[in-house]
């Protein structure tokens, strides 16, 4: 390479400087910082100023130096995020909501995942206080203990100081998916319990409870089925949809636990010669990506997952930005999305009854 040629190239990795930009618009370094880092003095800048530096930046391809605007607001403009998994299909719906919102204001952030071990939910996040977060949002996470800084839970149900739960109406859920089913003539109906380490399970359980009983639905031991496992597969529901079959007790739906659950279920039912929802219907909850292309396509009941991690999001930043007082639940309203997967109950029970009544609730 030649001596003009290598001059050349330098010249093209010469880095852009706020000065440059200055230069370019013809305003002091100061006004340009704050524009381009978006900071309060930045109010004071007029709309067509701020859209004049905007411009130059984006022409001269200017990048802000995050070491240098951390080191003038002593801030890391940094978020860490605790989820149980990292690519299953309700965190990562919520992640890309808590993603969307984070890069426009121009934060990053830190996630880790415990798979609900103790000690792993123990150290991550000492871990994250000592990567400079500054705050915290968890995803389907138990604990006890809040974190030492502005937290919001997505799911949470337990009252922690500083800690927002961002949580659906379980109670509205329950209503709709029981009486879409009671609507549709189904009087017996089996249920999928959650795991306990899922952080909806224990709500959501009670408040179907309670629904059943305000509808006149009753809840045979025989029909309702724990989940033991934290699969976060559809394989979830399939061995448990093939432990109601094996009672023998009637029925002709299923309300799952949630949606991979009921996928799995649906499986079960098929390689018995069921036909969903011509012998029994199935009502999933979260609407997750693959409830519609489904076969069938998933009725359930629809929480809407990225709006949630959005919402978390925000109130974060209010709280570390704004200094917004705590509050301490945010409620979602739910949605019933009806699909292929219900339909009117059928004149013949699932299953040839051979058990004893049972009426006591799980």
């Amino acid at each position: 390479m030649t001596a003009l040629a290598r001059g050349d190239a330098n010249k093209k990795r010469r880095p852009v400087t706020l000065e440059m930009v200055a230069q370019r618009v013809g305003l002091t370094k100061g006004t340009c910082s704050a524009v381009l880092n978006q900071s309060a003095a930045s109010r004071s800048v007029p709309a067509h100023t701020q859209e004049k530096i905007l411009a130059a930046a984006r022409d001269l391809n200017y990048r802000p130096s995050f070491h240098a605007r951390n080191l003038r607001s002593k801030r890391t403009y940094m978020i860490g995020v605790v989820t149980q998994e990292i690519g299953d299909f309700y965190s990562s719906p919520i992640i890309r909501g808590v993603e969307r919102y984070l890069r426009e204001r121009n934060y990053f952030f830190l996630t880790v995942a415990h798979r609900h071990d103790p000690k792993l939910l123990d150290y991550y996040p000492n871990l994250l206080l000592e990567r400079g977060v500054e705050g915290f949002i968890t995803i389907d996470t138990i604990t006890d203990q809040p974190f030492p800084l502005p937290t919001v839970a997505i799911p949470g149900h337990r009252s922690l100081k500083d800690v927002t739960n961002v949580v659906v109406d379980h109670g509205m859920g329950a209503r709709l998916a029981l009486r879409h089913l009671v609507e549709l003539g189904h009087e017996d109906i089996a249920f999928m319990k959650g795991a306990v380490v899922s952080t909806d399970s224990k709500d959501r359980w009670n408040c179907i409870c309670e629904v059943a009983a305000e509808l006149g639905v009753r809840m045979p031991a025989s029909l309702v089925v724990p989940l033991d496992s934290d699969d976060p597969t559809p394989q979830l529901g399939y061995p448990f949809a093939k432990k109601l079959l094996e009672r023998k007790r009637p029925f002709t739906a299923l309300l799952a636990y949630n949606d991979i659950s009921a996928i799995g279920a649906i499986r079960a039912f098929q390689e018995a010669g069921l036909q969903v929802p011509r012998d029994v219907s199935v009502v999933g909850f979260d609407d997750i990506s693959i409830a519609v292309h489904n076969n069938p396509t998933l009725t359930t009941v629809r929480q809407p997952l990225e709006n949630m991690g959005e919402t978390a999001a925000r109130y974060l930043l209010e709280r570390i930005e704004n200094h917004k007082s705590w509050v301490p639940n945010i409620v979602i309203e739910p949605e019933l999305m009806v699909r292929d997967s219900t339909g009117p109950a059928p004149t013949e029970r699932v299953a040839a009854y051979n058990s004893p009544t049972e009426v006591e609730h799980a």
